[in-house]
């Protein structure tokens, strides 16, 4: 039907889109969560006595630290795991998550201050560097939000998937497909039992023929890059080929991506053992029908 040449000579070189840089929506549900604590801190820009407006504001309204993380850039978790070092005589480091959370008393306060001055805040709220702390908040979130690109590439990569499969269902009507199909769901829309080989086990896609009660269990990802994961990605493609292969049903592997180039040996390898690998070029071009006869 089609040879390695033709999974290699045709990977993408990308498949990024606009919309893979940025969450927005995501963004905004972010600073959505702390917007009135950020209002509140916004009265401190430009404070003379800042010092006092500080100590005065967090005790009329506590709540508000829990921003004060975020304008410095670091997650409540990640603040949990780094201890921190405010003397630099003693080089003690100590877990000052609790000056943010914790019930407010004096002792908070004055870390708090400390916080304040060493971490830059107070110079950068005292000189107006900042006019508005949704706003720059808004920024910060888009920068933590660059660290999810990663997770996005599989997100596109199926998005692409299922444009194919919903235009490949809509011209033969015999067929349907789920996204995110577990056995569960498998059972519930088609009525197919199916084993598995652990209990998270969720394939990207099912695709079903109807009419000839056929399961088609789909796995799809993209690998811009070359890695030593790569060789052990092709390996575990063999695995659930042969799985799910047991128990008359077919597996379709969809990868694409340059990284491949830099793993071409376990790619053929698996090709050659699987019945179906094949990549975005080839689904453009028509290979599901010829899979699915």
């Amino acid at each position: 039907m089609f040879n390695f040449a033709d999974l290699k000579n045709t990977l993408q070189e990308s498949i990024f889109t606009w919309n893979y840089f940025t969450d927005f929506e995501k963004v905004k549900l972010n600073v959505k969560k702390v917007e009135k604590e950020l209002n509140i801190l916004n009265y401190l820009i430009g404070k003379e006595n800042i010092e006092k407006e500080f100590i005065d504001l967090i005790t009329e309204y506590p709540k508000a630290r829990k921003a004060l993380p975020l304008l410095i850039a670091v997650r409540k978790d990640k603040l949990g795991s780094t201890p921190i070092i405010t003397d630099i005589d003693a080089l003690v480091p100590e877990n000052k998550q609790y000056v943010f959370y914790d019930e407010l008393n004096e002792n908070i306060i004055q870390e708090l201050l400390i916080f304040f001055r060493d971490s830059g805040l107070k110079n950068v709220l005292e000189n107006k560097h900042i006019k508005n702390l949704v706003d720059y908040c808004f920024g910060v979130e888009v920068g933590f939000d660059t660290n999810a690109r990663k997770n996005r590439t599989g997100i596109l990569m199926e998005n692409i998937v299922s444009k194919f499969l919903e235009e490949f269902c809509n011209d033969n009507v015999d067929f349907q497909y789920i996204e995110q199909a577990t056995q569960k769901r498998i059972k519930e829309v088609f009525d197919y039992e199916i084993e598995i080989d652990k209990n998270s086990r969720r394939f990207d896609f099912a695709l079903h023929n109807n009419s000839r009660k056929k399961l088609y269990l789909i796995e799809v990802n993209y690998y811009s890059s070359g890695g030593s994961k790569l060789k052990a990605t092709a390996g575990e493609y063999q695995y659930l080929n042969d799985f799910v292969k047991t128990q008359g049903i077919e597996f379709i592997w969809i990868t694409d991506g340059k990284g491949w180039l830099t793993a071409l040996n376990p790619l053929e390898e698996t090709f050659n053992h699987n019945d179906y690998v094949i990549n975005l070029d080839m689904i453009k071009n028509g290979i599901l029908s010829k899979i699915s006869l």
